[in-house]
């Protein structure tokens, strides 16, 4: 007989939302449990909207990772806050993290003007509480308790998963009643290619530096089966000028060697089998402007909720 007393299931989605390296993707990657964003100390790392699917047998819920909350100097910026902002829209509750090592800001203010139009209930997560002094902590919380009627301050760090439980338990109490919308081993809306494609990007961003990683984009050209336990990918990073291809490249071509087996690692972890991984590098004058790049890219606002 049926547990009458059993609590209804629940069914929600969480956006994620913050100023650049305020650690949105960390937080995705460690409660799915998996590596589906990738993670970098450059600002604007995240570029679309990421989803991560957390399952529990009493709810479900979608995690939505959105681009840093940044002023847009192009297309390509305009894009990303657009994405930000319109991910909110389907919402019914925020996460909105905070970098607690960094000073307040009229980064953060322009942040909260937006967020005091969103109806659904707002978490602030004060995160890398492990990097500041304990007797920071307080005065922190009361300062942001001052500037909004939050539903919950939760301090936490994203990177070693302090208070992670307590924020689940307290999130879920305020997710709508509905049945699960994906299976229990789906983690990521994210197809294989893109993740790939992401994968690239992160490890180019790694090996460069000053404007480069902003100006790098990565398109998977190929991605097949070369055997049963063999996948054949061929993926070009894309730059906006020469010398930021030289720069790709490196002396003797081991900048791009570097990046290739570092990224393979990784896609490997990801497939679970060897990867013959190809790079080139191209050329594309001001992508970062041009609509068709941008699609071409992949690089349109895709928020679908």
């Amino acid at each position: 007989m049926e547990n009458q007393n059993k609590p209804a299931h629940r069914f929600g989605i969480v956006t994620l939302i913050g100023r650049p390296n305020a650690g949105k993707s960390t937080l995705l990657n460690y409660l799915v449990g998996e590596k589906i964003a990738i993670v970098t100390d450059k600002p604007q790392t995240t570029r679309t909207r990421i989803m991560g699917i957390l399952t529990d047998p009493d709810w479900q819920m979608v995690l939505l990772d959105t681009p840093g909350v940044h002023k847009p100097m192009d297309r390509l910026g305009q894009n990303m806050l657009d994405t930000a902002f319109s991910a909110l829209e389907a919402a019914d509750v925020v996460y909105y993290l905070v970098d607690a090592t960094v000073d307040w800001g009229s980064g953060e203010a322009f942040l909260l003007q937006q967020l005091a139009k969103v109806k659904v209930p707002i978490f602030l997560l004060l995160n890398k509480v492990d990097l500041i002094p304990k007797e920071k902590l307080l005065p922190l919380i009361d300062f942001f308790r001052g500037k909004h009627d939050f539903k919950q301050i939760v301090p936490i760090s994203a990177k070693k998963g302090d208070n992670i439980r307590v924020l689940l338990k307290e999130t879920v109490k305020c997710l709508p009643e509905g049945p699960a919308c994906y299976e229990e081993d789906e983690m990521t809306d994210q197809p294989e290619r893109v993740l790939a494609a992401e994968m690239i990007r992160e490890k180019a961003i790694l090996a460069t530096r000053q404007e480069v990683p902003y100006a790098i984009a990565v398109m998977v050209e190929q991605m097949k089966m070369r055997s049963e336990t063999l996948m054949d990918i061929h993926a070009v990073l894309v730059v906006e000028r020469d010398s930021q291809k030289g720069i790709l490249i490196g002396k003797q071509g081991q900048t791009l060697k570097w990046i290739g087996t570092e990224a393979r690692k990784d896609i490997e972890a990801m497939l679970g089998m060897p990867v013959n991984l190809q790079l080139w590098v191209r050329v594309k004058a001001d992508w970062r402007n041009q609509p068709y790049q941008l699609k071409n890219l992949g690089l349109e606002d895709t928020t679908d909720f």
